[in-house]
This record gives structure tokens, C-alpha cells and sequence, in this order.
């Protein structure tokens, strides 16, 4: 175990011990600012009424494109996402769930069975364990193509050992993609450590800049926001105690890649085919990346890494090398020629 017992101590208190179920939750937190989309609502119907109501999120930070992976949730709670997951990677594909609560993983694996024979295969574990050390879980590295998580980074008494684990167990080319609370600035150490800020994802909110340095330590130079919306907190005694923090819900992605740390010009272009069943008309990498099915885009050489050397290449088609360095992209199409030729720009 890494970080501080008695912060580890008290969010497994919150989580086995106080919450009952999301209703009590006293902040939006970790709520996406879409909808949970049609394909993930679908699958809603074949999870265990006690699982759904167990869960403490809203939303659910699931990739496009995960037929056949193996697919790590961290925090995985009572199970939701690792059931959803389980159906969506299918019999050849593996789901494990994560978590350091007991009384949460009880609930998970009383339903095992009920879902494997719902679902007519079996390929979920779950693991009791700490995310700042996911060998105490069995976690080898390299050994899984995406790391989700949903609102429980923020959790973490030690994130720079956190997300070392991340990069540790991904496979080259692997993504990390995950929903979490981030504020606007770094959060007094007193406020840090009070249960109920912690353990509404409040006090242990990353800030957003200390997030990006911290990506780059790890040997991620660019994570890419999806989304993102401001949090509402609905207790006014939360809002007396931490109300002068800013703070956000979003959706993250980055790739266990050797990216660049600012987004240069090689010429490349991207297009992508719709050939992923969540996205038959358009895929949607990041908030300013939203590629049409058939329409070239200008790309830097970090989004073409992105598409084209990960398990999204099947999908897209990205022509061009780099051979040629054409300086730092300027993320905006050069005049009404490269419009016509290429589409929108990268940036």
C-alpha cells in the first residue's frame, strides 16, 4: 500500500460504510456533460438491479472500439462498468475490476454468476487491491490494451505512483480513458484530508495543470480532454467549506505513446472509414477532434500516432510520413485550396 493509511482508511469507510447508494452522494461529481450514449444505455437492462443501484457515478467512461480487449476498471466498485464492459469485449475479450473495499467487491461478485449466464460467457474478475500498486492485485506489465476509471483517480493519496501503475500494466499503444473531477487550483493539504470532501471527490481533485505536468513525468507529453462541464455542489455546507475552488467533471484520454509535447506539422492527413459500430457517422478523439466517416482531416503527428498506432488503426486511414517536418502545426487550414483538399484542420 502507497500513500496515506488514514485517507485510504477513510474513503473505504465512505464507500463501504456511508453511501447506500448514489442517492446520497451530495455533489454532481463525475457526471459527464452527455448523455450516456443509446449503445451503453442498452446494456443497462441486463445488469443486476443491486449493481445499479450500488453505483456512485453517473455516466460511464467506456472507449468506442473494445471488442476482444482486455480492459482494466480501477475503482471498479460494485461493478457496473465491469459488467457493461463485459458484454461490450465479449467472450474473447477480459474485464478485471479493481478496488481496495471489501464490502463493495461482495456485492460484485455475488452477481458473478447471474450475469455470466445472462450473458452466455464468463470474463470477469475482480481483484481486491490499491491502485497505487496494482501488483498487489496481479497486474503484470504490459498485459492490458485500456485502463478505464470513473471518478476515483481523484481518491488517490499518491497519484504520481498511480499513474506510473497506469503507464506500467498498459500495452504500447494501450489508453488510458477515464472521468474525473479537476479544480482550478491546488487544494489547501488541509482541506485534503476531510472524509467528506474526499470522499466526494472534492479535496483530492487534481489541478488541471499539475494533471498535465504530472501526465508528462510519466512519459505522456499529450492527454487529450473529450469532455468536460462545470460541477454543481448541492450542499451548502460543502459549498461554505470549499465553494472558492473551481471545479470540473471531464472525460480524459491519453495513450501509452512517445508523443511529442506540442503538436508539429508533417503533412499527414486523416480519414476516418466509420467503420466502428458506436460511431458509424463520426469519431470523436478529443474536444476539438471530430472526424466525419469519408472526410479527410489535417492532423498533427501526434493525433495521426494516435489513429494510426493504436487499436484504432483499423479504422482510419492516415496518409503521410514523417519524413518531412513542416514546423509547429498551425492548427488552422491555409486558405480556401487546403480546406477543399484536406477538410478542417487538427487543432
Amino acid at each position: 500500500m502507497t500513500g496515506n493509511p488514514d485517507t485510504l482508511d477513510a474513503v473505504r469507510r465512505y464507500y463501504g460504510e456511508t453511501l447506500k447508494s448514489s442517492a446520497d452522494l451530495q455533489t454532481s461529481a463525475c457526471c459527464l456533460s452527455e448523455a450516456m450514449p443509446p449503445h451503453l444505455i442498452a446494456l443497462l437492462k441486463d445488469i443486476h438491479p443491486e449493481i445499479k443501484d450500488r453505483f456512485y457515478g453517473c455516466g460511464s467512461p467506456i472507449p468506442a472500439g473494445i471488442d476482444g480487449a482486455t480492459v482494466l476498471d480501477l475503482g471498479c466498485g460494485t461493478g457496473r462498468d465491469v459488467y457493461m464492459l463485459s458484454k461490450l469485449v465479449g467472450a474473447s475479450g477480459r474485464v478485471i475490476g479493481v478496488d481496495m473495499t471489501e464490502a463493495q467487491l461482495d456485492v460484485a461478485r455475488r452477481h458473478q454468476g447471474w450475469h455470466a449466464e445472462r450473458f452466455g460467457f464468463a470474463n470477469v474478475d475482480f481483484r481486491q487491491g490499491y491502485i497505487e500498486d496494482l501488483t498487489t492485485a496481479g497486474i503484470a506489465d504490459a498485459s492490458v490494451d485500456v485502463v478505464i476509471s470513473n471518478c476515483v483517480l481523484n481518491l488517490s493519496p499518491d497519484k504520481p505512483a498511480l499513474f506510473r501503475e497506469l503507464m506500467r500494466v498498459l500495452k504500447p499503444g494501450g489508453e488510458l480513458y477515464f472521468s474525473d473531477v479537476f479544480a482550478d487550483r491546488r487544494i489547501p493539504e488541509t482541506l485534503g484530508n476531510d472524509p467528506l470532501l474526499r470522499g466526494e471527490c472534492l479535496s483530492g481533485a487534481l489541478y488541471t495543470e499539475d494533471f498535465r505536468r504530472l501526465m508528462a513525468e510519466v512519459g505522456c507529453r499529450d492527454s487529450r480532454m473529450v469532455s468536460s462541464s462545470p460541477l454543481a455542489i448541492h450542499n451548502p455546507e460543502i459549498e461554505r467549506r470549499i465553494g472558492f475552488v473551481n471545479f470540473t467533471s471531464a472525460t480524459v484520454r491519453a495513450f501509452k505513446l512517445d508523443l511529442e509535447d506540442r503538436c508539429e506539422d508533417y503533412g499527414q492527413v486523416a480519414t476516418y472509414l466509420g467503420t466502428l459500430a458506436e460511431a458509424p457517422h463520426a469519431f470523436v478523439l478529443d474536444d476539438h477532434h471530430r472526424l466525419e466517416a469519408g472526410r479527410p482531416m489535417r492532423v498533427c503527428g501526434n493525433t495521426a500516432d494516435m489513429l494510426a498506432a493504436t487499436r484504432y488503426a483499423p479504422h482510419f486511414r492516415v496518409d503521410g510520413e514523417k519524413g518531412t517536418h513542416f514546423g509547429l502545426f498551425d492548427c488552422a487550414v491555409s486558405g480556401p485550396s487546403a480546406a477543399a483538399a484536406a477538410g478542417p484542420a487538427c487543432c
